[in-house]
């Protein structure tokens, strides 16, 4: 989990598809973080990606760096502690002007029954379960 935590943060910027109905939806995340074991992502509640992996919490994230690319597939469960909320923003202060540890919008959300892959085109895959 630490490698696929590392090259997360290496991106800055990875991408998150869910499932709205029948259509799929993507749009660019850049936070994650690794709280008591467990890799975390944010969004506020109020965001159509919020509501989508409320309805059905599979979803699978992509990221390319290096001439390499990770998938992250498994299923986003929100976490409504204060204490998984602050971990994150105390990683990423320039968020602490929208969003704060105890409002209602704040969302951190971890993947369980995860499975992240490696890929590259000179390199034979590598998973990693969490």
């Amino acid at each position: 989990m630490q490698e696929v935590y590392e090259f997360l943060k290496n991106c800055g910027t990875y991408y998150l598809a869910t499932v709205e109905g029948d259509q799929p939806r993507v749009r660019p995340f850049g936070t994650v973080d690794i709280f008591e074991g467990k890799l975390y992502i944010q969004t506020g509640k109020v965001k159509e990606v919020s509501k989508q992996l409320q309805a059905n919490p599979k979803a699978e994230l992509c990221a390319f760096a290096d001439g390499k690319w990770l998938r992250v597939a498994g299923k986003l469960i929100r976490d409504d502690r204060v204490e998984a909320k602050k971990h994150m923003l105390d990683n990423y202060p320039e968020l602490q002007a929208m969003y704060s540890a105890e409002d209602d919008n704040t969302e951190v959300l971890y993947f369980e029954d995860a499975t992240a892959t490696f890929f590259s085109f000179t390199e034979e895959p590598k998973v990693i379960k969490f």
